[in-house]
């Protein structure tokens, strides 16, 4: 409800249009308030601060023992020792790599597929059935099989990732052709617009939402992945660190490892967001209240 305030003035002449004989009028000047809002980012830090803060309360009491989880001034202190020594910001490049090569060519085998399934009806007989019918196999199965058809190396764990990437992609980008709206086709067809044309002008367009959602999942699915992937015989990354740590109950040192890939996988997803932003310019939709 706005506030204002009720200057009394001269009332208008009698007569006047909208007025009443013997009632003086008064004009309402609105009054701005200000209401004090609380910035986002204070909000979103509300939860995550609140349970550290609990957790670091239940290990001072003695309720939460280190053995089983250390507390977060032993976590930060260890973080501090790995970062000094150089271990963690080793481990966290040689993830980094792993993950973008598996985003690149899962992405670009999943977005081919998904334009050679969504585009011609030919082509998603030919491919979409085979494809979902691997999507049902759990990818984190196929690990004894890379490592027997890939060795031990490097490939296995990319191969993985890309796995686990390029099903995300090509489910979301194949139902964001088919969901585009038949009359914005057959408009531009009615235009005159080539086949190219119409795929580059309206069918990519109105697919790129479920594009970018599909890029969402796939780089949650790729940390995933790379987890698994570094159980094969690593010799370095996040997750060698967190199997040398399980060998020695460092539990600081596995949650260190956790929070990383907590914080790796929030820097991904606010670069999706922010490209989101970039290239939907055109679609407006609803924020919140």
């Amino acid at each position: 409800m706005s506030l204002g305030q009720v200057v009394r003035g001269p009332a208008p002449p009698a007569g006047s249009a909208g007025t009443v004989p013997g009632v003086e009028l008064a004009r309402v000047v609105p009054v701005s308030g200000r209401r004090r809002v609380v910035p986002r980012w204070v909000r979103r830090a509300v939860g995550p601060v609140g349970l550290v803060v609990w957790w670091q309360v239940l290990s001072a009491t003695g309720v939460l023992e280190g053995d089983i989880l250390a507390s977060p001034g032993t976590i930060a202190a260890t973080a501090g020792d790995l970062v000094a020594d150089g271990t963690l910001p080793s481990a966290m490049l040689v993830s980094l790599q792993r993950v973008a090569i598996g985003l690149v060519l899962g992405g670009v085998a999943g977005v081919v597929l998904a334009l050679v399934s969504g585009l011609s009806r030919l082509g998603e007989d030919l491919v979409d059935a085979t494809v979902q019918m691997l999507r049902s196999i759990p990818w984190v199965g196929v690990i004894p099989l890379f490592i027997i058809w890939l060795g031990i190396g490097e490939a296995p764990k990319i191969a993985l990732i890309s796995l686990g990437v390029a099903f995300h992609l090509y489910l979301n980008v194949y139902a964001g052709i088919r969901g585009v709206d038949a009359q914005l086709v057959e408009a531009g067809t009615s235009l005159g617009l080539s086949r190219w044309a119409l795929i580059r002008h309206v069918v990519l367009p109105g697919a790129l939402p479920g594009a970018m959602t599909g890029l969402r999942y796939s780089l949650a699915t790729a940390w995933l992945a790379l987890v698994f992937g570094e159980q094969v015989n690593a010799d370095d990354g996040l997750g060698f660190l967190m199997n040398q740590a399980r060998e020695f109950f460092r539990t600081d040192v596995i949650v260190v490892c956790l929070v990383v890939y907590a914080i790796l996988g929030l820097i991904a997803d606010f670069l999706v967001r922010t490209l989101e932003r970039l290239l939907l310019q055109w679609r407006p939709t609803f924020t919140g209240q």
